[in-house]
């Protein structure tokens, strides 16, 4: 096996994981939606497991692209086609971290404390 041919396999294989991270994430999201009715907002647990299972299905697709593409061929209009990919893929991300968490993946979540800032506990 030629260097090309071993990577396209291992991009091939980073490809299914992506996917596969995608439908199991789905199923394991409805799962857990059907077994768990009692635990509140049932639509909303739902949506965030199933997003988050989105964003890692992603992650790993624009890492099989960026393998195949740099390792394989490194071509100006390879690199483009690549970079337009991982932007709109990008864009995906964002927007779907946004519907998960309610704040931009570069915001700190609320109940998170500033490192080397404490919290005074409230007078009285």
């Amino acid at each position: 096996m030629t260097f090309a041919e071993v990577i396209e396999v291992v991009g091939k294989v980073v490809d299914a994981a992506g996917v596969a991270a995608m439908v199991v994430g789905a199923l394991y999201a409805t799962f857990l939606s059907l077994t768990r009715r009692r635990e509140g907002d049932v639509y909303r647990l739902f949506r965030r497991r199933l997003g988050r299972s989105i964003l890692l299905g992603l992650e790993l697709l624009v890492a099989a692209d960026i393998i195949r593409t740099v390792a394989i061929t490194p071509t100006l209009e390879s690199v483009g086609v690549l970079a337009a990919i991982v932007l709109i893929r990008t864009f995906l991300s964002f927007s779907l971290e946004l519907e998960i968490t309610g704040r931009w993946p570069w915001q700190q979540a609320p109940s998170e404390e500033k490192p080397g800032v404490r919290e005074e506990p409230a007078g009285p």
